[in-house]
Formats: structure tokens, C-alpha cells, sequence
């Protein structure tokens, strides 16, 4: 059992918009740090411009608000000088998909050992509402009053093509699904992405309303659990089966269908087609971890090189090396 609780990682008052989803998160996100037991001096939390972007302000560890779209970049410096440390990066969809989009594709390209918060609301919020990179198209905002004219990035989309080795979600005002992917994500070793789907109560409340609700997530949610059956529904009536190349949705017990022709979750294939199918489904939308597989550690390799290199050279020190070369005393 940890030795640490959730107020080992509290700091300061949170300076978010009342019913903010960030709220509900950091509260999780203390629960889930209490529940893996990492030390508080051994933790870094890294984040970029933002509302979500604070939240490193509310850790009760190491933390730097770095700059707009750079978390990934400070974050990977981080662990790859201090792989001893649990690095956790905090982006929203704007900073960590806009100006930040090509360090989270490489950070999930070089699988860097970090923890990958997007914290996805759909919308520009510290700025005060500019669509985001996650808008649907034909969304009107500040900076598209007539709609917009973009499809969107879909993160999961965005990870898988990456060759991103772990996807996971989860509803900010889900607790226990919230702690589930977090601990999940830590037990992980190399770059984690958790997608995490909250409301800005400002700018766009109620994007993600079909499955913000317990009953919402009940009727509109599937929680995926490696090696179960795909099913959901309010008493699990629902499940999903393969259809060709597709998934499809079907009910228990019309058209003979039973439990028997209900697809098992495999987060750990290697093979990504099913999962990515999983992750871009609209309904039932797809919670809990959805990949999970191994696969080497750029930290780990940079650092095993480093020692490599270090034990071929006839130096190791500044001091040797200048004895490696001529050398002459002036009296």
C-alpha cells in the first residue's frame, strides 16, 4: 500500500472557471499519484500555455509551465537527463496539437518514457475562445464566426500514425475511469498518451455531453478492458462484433446473437487496425485503455549509448582527456 495520499500532491488553489474540467481532472490525477506511489521529489509535472497548461501550479512536485506548444520538447529533455524521474506532460488540444503537433507526433515516433496528458475540450479557452485543432467542421467560434471550413485532428488518429505504442481515455468527471487510464499510463514504459474529454463551461459547454453524465456513459460508452468482451449498454445489451473490415454495433439476442460472437479486447496487438477502428468510433465511444504494447525507450537507448561510447573512450573526465594528449610544464 503507498505511503502517500492524495493531499501529498496538492498545492495551492486552483485558479479555473467554476465547473471546469481541469477541476474535476487534477482531483483524479492527486488520487491516481497517491494510488502508484511515487514520491512527490521524484515526480516532474510539464506543461505549456493554457488553462490546462496551470495545472503544474497545483503539484505538490517538480513542475515547469514552459512555454506555448514546447511541454513535449522540455518534457523529453527532462526524462532523457533524469530517466530516474516520472515525467508527466500537460497539454491542452491547442497547445499540444497546434503549435505543439509535431513534438507530440515525434515524442510518440521516438517513444520517449512519457506520461501524455491532452486534456481536450475543443476550443482555444485561456485566449477566449478561437476554435482548436479538435473542432468539428462548421463549428462557429471567435475566429470562425461563419463556421469552420477544417476537418479535425483526431488525437487517437493522430498517435496511431505516429506509431504510438499507448492510447488511452477517459471523461474528465469520471473519476475511477480518470485514475484507471492515469495508473495505467504509469505502469506503461514509453510515451503514454490519455486522451482526456472535458467541457470548457465558458466557450463550449457541452461538447462532450453524451457521455459527460454517468448516464450518459452508461447508454453511449463502451470501457474497454484487455482480454473481455466488448460490451456496454445501461445492462450490457449491447456488445460489438467484427463486420468485414469494420466494427459494428449489435444487440444480444436478436438475429441469434449471443455472447459467443462478441469481440475480445486485445490492447496489446501489435497490429494497430482494430484499435484504431476502436479508438475513431462515435458510438459507442470508446473508453479505458485502448493500446498498451512494448517497445524500446528512446531515454533508455540515448542513455545505454552514452555508456557505451563512454566505457570504449581511453577518458572519462575532462582531467583525462587532457592527459590523453602532449602535455608540457612551463616553470
Amino acid at each position: 500500500m503507498s505511503e502517500y495520499t492524495a493531499k501529498d500532491y496538492k498545492k495551492g488553489q486552483p485558479r479555473w472557471c467554476p465547473g471546469c474540467g481541469d477541476h474535476f481532472f487534477l482531483a483524479s490525477l492527486h488520487k491516481a499519484m497517491a494510488e502508484i506511489g511515487v514520491a512527490p521529489h521524484d515526480i516532474a509535472v510539464i506543461s505549456g500555455i493554457g488553462c490546462s497548461s496551470r495545472l503544474p501550479h497545483y503539484m505538490a512536485t517538480y513542475g515547469m509551465n514552459t512555454i506555448h506548444g514546447r511541454a513535449a520538447a522540455i518534457a523529453t529533455g527532462c526524462k532523457v537527463s533524469n530517466p530516474k524521474l516520472s515525467v508527466w506532460q500537460v497539454s491542452g488540444d491547442g497547445d499540444g496539437l497546434a503549435i505543439g503537433g509535431n513534438h507530440f507526433i515525434h515524442a510518440n515516433r521516438r517513444n520517449i518514457d512519457l506520461k501524455m496528458i491532452l486534456l481536450n475540450n475543443r476550443i482555444y479557452g485561456l485566449t477566449k475562445g478561437q476554435y482548436s485543432p479538435t473542432s468539428p467542421r462548421g463549428f462557429v467560434s471567435k475566429s470562425s464566426p461563419y463556421g469552420t471550413v477544417e476537418d479535425p485532428f483526431r488525437p487517437a488518429e493522430l498517435c496511431f500514425g505516429a506509431r504510438g505504442h499507448f492510447f488511452a481515455r477517459a471523461v474528465a468527471t469520471d473519476a475511477e475511469g480518470t485514475v484507471n487510464v492515469l495508473k495505467a499510463a504509469h505502469a506503461h514504459k514509453g510515451a503514454a498518451v490519455c486522451e482526456i474529454l472535458q467541457n470548457c463551461v465558458i466557450f463550449n459547454d457541452g461538447t462532450h455531453e453524451a457521455v459527460y453524465t454517468k448516464e450518459g456513459r452508461a447508454k453511449n460508452a463502451i470501457y474497454l478492458k484487455h482480454g473481455e468482451k466488448m460490451l456496454f449498454g445501461e445492462n450490457n445489451e449491447f456488445g460489438l462484433m467484427q463486420d468485414g473490415f469494420n466494427v459494428k454495433v449489435v444487440k444480444l439476442g436478436e438475429n441469434g446473437i449471443t455472447e459467443k460472437d462478441i469481440l475480445v479486447h486485445d490492447a496489446h496487438c501489435e497490429d494497430n487496425t482494430l484499435q484504431l477502428k476502436l479508438a475513431m468510433m462515435d458510438y459507442p465511444v470508446a473508453l479505458g485503455v485502448i493500446r498498451d504494447v512494448e517497445a524500446p525507450t528512446y531515454d533508455d537507448a540515448v542513455n545505454a549509448q552514452i555508456e557505451e561510447v563512454k566505457a570504449a573512450k581511453k577518458y572519462h573526465n575532462f582531467a583525462e582527456l587532457l592527459e590523453t594528449n602532449d602535455t608540457w610544464e612551463v616553470k
